[in-house]
């Protein structure tokens, strides 16, 4: 699950940012229509004013003409040739012609667009439609849409090249526990054939090692075997579980020169469905670090392990070692 999560994210913001372009160059679309229309309908307005003999047609032609521009929403600034304006229209505030305001917005007009100079007209100076500013972001939003997919393409990429390189490991690993299962299978018989013939106390005691050591060594194999596979569920006691591991490191820690003692303790009832092997596993490799932990020192490693409310478990594995330096927390 949470390796699928970046991949979740990723297709839901493609998808958002997808959807949100498709409705803004739609709104576009709309945009330029009603700006065509507004052409045509200028058009029509002038052509019919020239047509008109009336005195007040070209009049009335110019007035239409003028207000189509207001609706227009490009902003306008006239200047005469010392540069003081004369008229404006749709200006993003409600100044007087001669206020500082007005002269410093016809300045960024000019940033936008090069002023036009018209013969007793005066200066024009203009800005942008609200459509002009809207194309502006088109680019942007194709921009993070190549970026988002090229983000997308690398992160799969990766992803698999990860997938495919676990899947050889987990083979690897299940084809070596394959491997070692004749030769412990032959070792195992070997054992019996010795105990046989054994009638010294001490090789009997070390033929009983032996063979817990084989049945350890089957254990790391069986290990090995469930790499890659999902876990299995059935009942297991944790507590004798955790007693199993400790009687094995007991019989393996010092017990003279640097003692270190192994102990394990259960507190509740531990019957709890979980996965045999990787419980004790990962109980093992606790157990593993606390010892290492003492550095070669002598010291007590304890396994708790406690029921806990609703259902709970918890494995608690301590020891007496140095611990970790100051500096270095």
């Amino acid at each position: 699950m949470r390796r699928s999560a970046p991949v979740v994210l990723v297709i839901v913001g493609v998808a958002l940012l997808l959807g949100w372009y498709v409705l803004y160059t739609r709104s576009l679309v709309r945009d330029l229509r009603r700006e065509a229309s507004r052409v045509g309908l200028m058009y029509a307005r002038v052509y019919d004013g020239l047509n008109d003999p009336s005195a007040e047609a070209a009049n009335t032609a110019l007035l239409d003409l003028s207000g189509h521009i207001r609706e227009s929403g490009v902003p306008v600034i006239l200047t005469d040739p010392q540069g003081n304006p004369t008229a404006a229209v749709n200006l993003p505030f409600d100044e007087p012609l001669n206020s500082p305001r007005v002269k410093e917005y016809m300045r960024e007009l000019d940033r936008e667009n090069r002023p036009l100079v018209e013969k007793d007209v005066g200066t024009v100076h203009f800005g942008n439609t609200p459509l002009v500013r809207g194309l502006t972001i088109i680019p942007l939003l194709q921009t993070m849409l190549i970026v988002m997919f090229l983000a997308a393409g690398a992160y799969a990429l990766r992803t698999r090249g990860r997938a495919d390189r676990e899947k050889i490991w987990a083979g690897m690993a299940r084809e070596s526990a394959h491997q070692l299962g004749t030769p412990l299978s032959s070792l195992s018989g070997w054992i019996e054939l010795l105990r046989e013939a054994a009638d010294d106390p001490m090789t009997a005691t070390a033929l009983s090692h032996m063979e817990s050591d084989l049945v350890r060594l089957q254990r790391v194999a069986n290990r090995f075997e469930r790499i890659g596979r999902p876990p299995k569920k059935e009942k297991v006691d944790i507590g004798e579980l955790s007693e199993r591991v400790a009687a094995y490191f007991r019989a393996r820690v010092p017990t003279l020169a640097h003692r270190v003692n192994v102990q394990s303790s259960r507190s509740g009832e531990l019957v709890f469905d979980a996965d045999p092997v990787l419980m004790e596993w990962a109980i093992e490799a606790l157990t593993k670090n606390a010892i290492d932990a003492l550095a070669g020192s002598p010291g007590n490693v304890r396994i708790f392990a406690k029921a806990m409310p609703e259902g709970r478990l918890r494995v608690r594995v301590e020891d007496d070692g140095p611990g970790i330096p100051r500096e270095l927390r």
